[in-house]
């Protein structure tokens, strides 16, 4: 086994890889993960997805390529120039529905809504407001996380939150939790 990707990519993987460059946009998820993400969105047929921290849309086309026609995404962002870079490439997917927002924002106005699946790519869903994030999501829906490994990217005390954050997912009696240390360190949490 070796950590390649022997599947074809996304249809508009390639020309989101590019414009992601040229933007400047660094906390793209890795190949590997956006790998994963896609195996577990084809787990969910006829699903209700939530991306929370669409960037530039790299890991959202691997989203969409796992999901059936009968299932639903939505993927919200604070920066529109980013969020512009995702619409611009995967805006006529009509299974998806892109949000600019604070992420914070959304949640708070959308507690009632309920998903199978959240990929939570954001401080918002992650560090910040997530019990109200875990309250969305369905039982057996899939929770999942990534950058659960050191990255060169963190700031000075992000470890410290992560520890954290690990210790409060570890303790929950309502999820059953894989912890990877595979890619950039995925967590996959499912609701009891």
């Amino acid at each position: 086994m070796t950590e390649q990707i022997n599947q074809p990519l996304p249809g508009a993987y390639t020309q989101i890889l590019a414009a992601t460059q040229v933007s400047g946009f660094t906390m793209a998820s890795d190949i590997l993960t956006c790998s994963l993400l896609r195996t577990l969105a084809a787990s969910k047929p006829g699903g209700k997805f939530l991306e929370l921290g669409t960037g530039t849309g790299l890991s959202t086309a691997w989203i969409l390529d796992g999901m059936d026609h009968a299932s639903t995404l939505v993927s919200v962002d604070n920066d529109k120039s980013f969020l512009d870079i995702a619409s611009q490439y995967l805006g006529a997917d009509t299974r998806l529905e892109l949000v600019a927002s604070d992420g914070g924002d959304w949640l708070h106005n959308n507690r009632s809504q309920t998903y199978d699946y959240i990929f939570a790519d954001t401080w918002h869903g992650k560090y910040r407001m997530l019990e109200d994030t875990l309250a969305m999501l369905n039982k057996g829906g899939l929770y999942i996380i990534d950058d659960m490994l050191p990255q060169p990217n963190w700031p000075e005390g992000h470890h410290e939150k992560v520890t954290n954050l690990l210790a409060i997912l570890d303790a929950r009696q309502d999820l059953i939790l894989t912890r990877q240390v595979w890619a950039t360190g995925i967590v996959v949490a499912v609701k009891k």
